[in-house]
């Protein structure tokens, strides 16, 4: 079996669990739409500044919210005891590791769906000339945070009880892609975002290339 194939497997099994137990659109998409207000009201009613601010005031949403999503990604194996199952299970570490991330990626993509909407609809936001660029900085962006959220959720996980540290070890490594996610967003108004992208492109190699070569050690330990 390749690797590709076993990764679908554990993605596969992590989407029918959020699916079942509907934690995803029961607190995602509630506390992402809070956060948008929250953030609304606090720069004030100027449409010209709430519209400025756009890209970044999304993207915080989707970062915070993502916590969320990272903590719950390893919640079956803690509460049932199974995440010992993992590490003796038939399957390449990488793998499992792949998996974990594109089942969290494609939970935050949904979101994403929701929370451009949501921005559009109270900030004004510009989904420009070219809306590909738009979509391309959202898959990089949530490429790059689902690696980073799912390498350190099993750090947390094997923690037991250590949720509190799980924020303080993914917000540091999400600056970046934050940053270039927010610029490339911006950009894609006037379709400048190629070099933006190229960045958060670099920022994913990165992140997944490490996942994959800590990911075991970090189950076995």
């Amino acid at each position: 079996m390749t690797t590709i194939r076993q990764a679908a497997l554990v993605a596969g099994k992590d989407l029918r669990i959020q699916f079942r137990t509907r934690f995803g659109a029961a607190a995602l998409l509630p506390f992402a739409a809070t956060l948008l207000i929250a953030f609304g009201l606090s720069l004030g009613p100027g449409r010209a500044l709430l519209r400025e601010a756009a890209p970044g005031l999304l993207w915080l949403a989707v970062l915070f919210a993502s916590v969320l999503s990272f903590g719950q990604a390893y919640g079956s194996e803690v509460e049932d005891g199974a995440l010992e199952g993992l590490v003796l299970a038939p399957l390449e570490r990488a793998a499992i590791f792949l998996g974990k991330a594109a089942a969290v990626a494609a939970e935050l993509l949904l979101l994403e769906a929701v929370v451009i909407a949501l921005v559009v609809a109270l900030f004004g936001l510009s989904i420009g000339a070219r809306p590909l660029d738009l979509a391309a900085a959202l898959v990089l962006g949530t490429v790059g945070l689902a690696a980073v959220g799912s390498l350190f959720g099993l750090v947390v996980a094997a923690a037991r009880r250590g949720e509190a540290l799980l924020p303080l070890l993914v917000l540091p490594l999400a600056v970046p892609i934050l940053v270039a996610g927010t610029r490339a967003t911006a950009a894609a108004a006037s379709g400048g975002a190629g070099s933006w992208l190229g960045l958060l492109l670099a920022f994913d190699a990165a992140f997944v290339a490490a996942g994959m070569l800590v990911f075991g050690f970090l189950l076995e330990d």
